[in-house]
């Protein structure tokens, strides 16, 4: 793969999976990250014992591995002067700044806009935030639970009538990963900015932005015809081929082929119901619409009637636009996901293997290879030492808590 941000170096001081996440994707395209921490517990996500849904076990933390591939860090007390002048050192010699602290915590710290600028004009800065730098809420801390996935829309979008319930995003960080993505665009089009003008921008992502974009077309569809985007009430769209379908071994075909009338003629003799291609109530766009529920349950009881293995051999050639319903499990060892490379395998420190997927931009036809977190402080001598420090100095730190 073509290392297209090898000699960009970024300065981060961010704990948990939105921000981190994104300097981890720059890390995989070859930019060097050197991941500021906290002096005795290191970034929160370390110590995380549970994600709400699900606990964080066994002896790689997978979790922290995503978000911080690839890194080198720096176990520093920023509450001290020579913390914070260890900092400004480094920002003198990196591209981006990188934060997801609060705007009260930023000016706490001494590492907002000003503070760093003041160090290297030059340097792109980037806040990563729960709801946005202006207005009442941005100094309220969030989650991608709450701004991405129910404040933005997706959560209430995704209940059915009768639920008592919203339900919980589908994997820990969904939110996170989604936002990280658009950091790192962000990022790069910042430093292409720079490269072409000179000018160093202030790059601003939200989580709440985040999700309303992802739900761009349904709050713009719910705004222009003033009701809440919703399921349909029936669980049935109005294309009989656009839906999901039961197997007799309790799985679940995907469709989306658009184009109804296109695609029904071979998808019904395929599954062996050719009758219903000269059937009145399907022989064209028109008739498939007005009568959508028939087809829907005609095609259900079809279905019904194999499992998914012998499904998938009947399907295997239809040019029509289908899925299964795959788990996070079954995804690991899907062919196309492994010829594509979308799963790399990594080891820790102590060579303990593990995979994680890979970045989701693939340059020159090859993925990235997914490296490894950085040990807590594990590089914390050798940044120190780039930037002039000698081995006293170094420890007359260490004995003072400054560093760890």
């Amino acid at each position: 793969m073509t290392a297209v941000m090898k000699g960009v170096r970024v300065l981060e001081v961010a704990e948990h999976t939105f921000v981190p996440a994104a300097s981890a994707l720059l890390a995989d395209w070859g930019a060097e990250v050197i991941k500021i921490e906290h002096v005795e517990r290191g970034d929160a996500m370390r110590g995380l014992a549970s994600t709400g849904t699900s606990p964080v076990s066994g002896s790689v933390h997978v979790l922290l591995e995503h978000s911080n591939r690839h890194k080198k860090s720096l176990a520093l007390d920023l509450t001290s002067d020579e913390g914070l002048d260890i900092l400004y050192r480094l920002a003198t010699t990196c591209d981006i700044f990188l934060t997801n602290k609060l705007p009260r915590v930023r000016a706490k710290l001494k590492i907002d806009v000003e503070h760093i600028r003041a160090h290297n004009p030059n340097i792109i800065y980037a806040r990563g935030t729960g709801q946005g730098e202006r207005g009442a809420d941005a100094d309220r801390g969030s989650y991608d639970f709450l701004a991405f996935w129910a404040r933005a829309g997706i959560a209430a979008a995704l209940m059915n009538e009768g639920d008592e319930q919203i339900r919980f995003p589908p994997a820990p960080g969904f939110g996170d990963s989604i936002g990280a993505m658009t950091i790192a665009g962000g990022l790069m089009g910042a430093l292409f900015h720079r490269e072409r003008t000179g000018e160093a921008t202030i790059v601003d992502v939200s989580l709440l932005g985040a999700g309303m974009w992802s739900m761009g077309q349904g709050i713009a569809l719910a705004d222009q015809l003033q009701r809440p985007l919703g399921q349909p009430p029936t669980g049935r769209s109005g294309n009989p081929l656009v839906g999901t379908y039961r197997t007799g071994d309790d799985r679940f075909l995907v469709f989306s082929c658009l184009q109804a009338a296109r695609y029904w003629p071979e998808l019904c003799t395929l599954v062996g119901r050719p009758d219903l291609v000269t059937d009145p109530r399907f022989v064209d766009h028109a008739a498939i619409s007005a009568n959508t529920d028939a087809a829907f349950d005609i095609l259900a009881e079809v279905f019904a009637q194999r499992t998914l293995e012998q499904w998938r051999e009947t399907l295997r050639d239809f040019s029509g636009q289908w899925a299964v319903s795959q788990t996070t499990l079954e995804i690991t060892t899907d062919p196309q996901a492994m010829d594509n490379g979308y799963l790399q395998d990594v080891q820790t420190s102590a060579g303990t293997p593990f995979r994680l997927v890979a970045a989701p931009v693939q340059y020159d036809e090859q993925p990235a290879p997914a490296g490894r977190a950085p040990d807590l402080n594990e590089h914390g001598d050798e940044i120190l030492q780039s930037l002039g420090l000698d081995w006293d100095e170094i420890l007359n730190l260490k004995i003072k808590g400054v560093v760890a």
